[in-house]
C-alpha cells in the first residue's frame, strides 16, 4: 500500500500517521503556461495506491491534478487506484438545470476513465450521486463526530433543539434529533434558500405563442408556488438552537436563519456542517452575526478562515479515513464504519 496526494491537508497527514505509512514520492507542479504536470518518483507496479486529494479554493486545478495523477499511476501499472476525496467537488451540480448539464456525473465518468477503481468520500450532497460511478464508492458519515462534539462541548445540550434551516434539510436534522433525543424545528418560508422549479428543465423547450397544439389536448396548468410568510415549525424559545447541514459555503442563509431563531427566543445558536468551505466573506459575516459558534470537520482546509473568525471550530475526522483506507487495503468489510446508519442518514 502506498499513499500519495497532490494536495494534502492536516487530516490526510494524520490519517497517514495513524496507518504507520509514509507519503509516497511524487511531484505536482504548474508549468509556466498553466498546465499541470505530475511525476511519480518511485515504482508503483502491482501496488494499491491511495490518492488523498482535498479540494482547496482552486477547485478546477485540484480536479485536474487528481485526474492526471490517477492516469499517471494507471500508466505505471498500479494494481488498484483508490481516490480519498473527503469533499467531492461539483456535488451540488447533480441535477439538470434548464439547458445545463449534470456536471457531477461528468466528473464521475472522467475519474473512471483516468483509472480510479474506488473512491472514499464523506457526506455526499446527494446520496444518489453514488449511482453516477461505475466503480465502488464508500460514502462515509461525519455525523458520529459532530454528535460527539454536541454531547461533550455544548454545555447543557439537553436543553437544545435541532434546527433545519429549510424543509430540504429536515431529514438530516431529524436524524440528529432522534439520536440525541432532542426536539426538532424547521424554518419554512421566504428566508429559505431553495432551488427554483423553473430551473429543472420541465419548462424546456420554451413556450411559443403560435405553437401548434394537438386538437383537443388541454393539459392542466400547474399553479405557481408562492412562499408563505416566514415560519418556525417547532418551539425554540429559551432553548439552544443547533442548525445542521452538510455544507456551509455562502453563509447568508445561515445568518438569516440565526436572526429568525433569535427573534423566536433561542438564546444560543450553533451551526454544524460536515464541509466548511466558507467562501468569500463568510468569516466576516459569521463574526458579525448572532451565530455563537460554527462547527465543521477538516474535510476542507479552512485554517485562514479560522484566523479571521474565532467562532469557527474544527472536528477531526482523520480517524475514520485512516480506518477506511486500512480496511480496503486488507480486504476487510466496511460494515463496521456504517453501524446504525440508515437509508435516510
Amino acid at each position: 500500500m502506498e499513499v500519495i496526494g497532490p494536495t494534502v491537508l492536516e487530516a490526510a497527514l494524520d490519517s497517514i500517521r495513524r496507518l504507520g505509512a509514509e507519503l509516497g514520492k511524487s511531484v505536482v507542479y504548474q508549468e509556466t503556461n498553466g498546465e499541470t504536470r505530475v511525476e511519480i518518483k518511485e515504482s508503483v507496479r502491482g501496488q494499491d495506491i491511495f490518492i488523498i486529494q482535498t479540494i482547496p479554493r482552486d477547485v478546477n486545478t485540484a480536479v485536474m491534478e487528481l485526474l492526471i495523477m490517477a492516469y499517471a499511476l494507471k500508466t505505471a501499472c498500479a494494481r488498484n487506484i483508490i481516490g480519498v476525496i473527503p469533499y467531492f467537488p461539483y456535488s451540488k451540480q447533480s441535477k439538470m438545470r434548464k439547458r445545463g448539464s449534470i456536471v457531477c456525473k461528468l466528473l464521475a465518468s472522467m475519474l473512471a476513465k483516468a483509472g480510479l477503481t474506488h473512491i472514499i468520500t464523506m457526506d455526499l450532497h446527494q446520496k444518489e450521486i453514488q449511482g453516477f460511478f461505475s466503480f465502488p464508492v464508500d460514502n462515509l458519515r461525519a455525523s458520529p463526530f459532530l454528535l460527539q462534539y454536541i454531547q461533550e462541548e455544548i454545555p447543557n445540550y439537553r436543553n437544545a433543539v435541532i434546527v433545519a434551516k429549510s424543509p430540504d434539510a429536515a431529514k438530516r436534522a431529524q436524524s440528529y434529533a432522534e439520536r440525541l433525543r432532542l426536539g426538532l424545528a424547521v424554518i419554512h418560508g421566504e428566508a429559505q434558500c431553495t432551488e427554483l422549479d423553473m430551473d429543472d428543465g420541465r419548462h424546456s423547450p420554451p413556450m411559443v405563442k403560435n405553437a401548434t397544439v394537438h386538437p383537443g389536448l388541454e393539459l392542466p396548468l400547474m399553479m405557481a408556488k408562492e412562499k408563505p410568510p416566514i415560519t418556525v415549525v417547532g418551539d425554540v424559545g429559551g432553548r439552544i438552537a443547533i442548525i445542521v447541514d452538510d455544507i456551509i459555503d455562502d453563509v447568508e442563509s445561515f445568518v438569516a436563519a440565526a436572526e429568525i431563531l433569535k427573534e423566536r427566543g433561542a438564546y444560543k445558536i450553533y451551526v454544524m456542517a460536515t464541509h466548511g468551505i466558507l467562501s468569500a466573506e463568510a468569516p466576516r459575516l459569521i463574526e458579525e452575526s448572532t451565530i455563537d459558534e460554527v462547527v465543521v470537520t477538516n474535510t476542507v482546509p479552512h485554517e485562514v478562515q479560522k484566523l479571521q473568525c474565532p467562532k469557527i471550530k474544527t472536528v477531526d475526522i482523520s480517524l475514520i479515513l485512516s480506518e477506511a483506507i486500512r480496511r480496503i487495503h486488507n480486504g476487510e468489510s466496511m460494515a463496521y464504519l456504517f453501524r446504525n446508519i440508515t437509508v435516510d442518514d
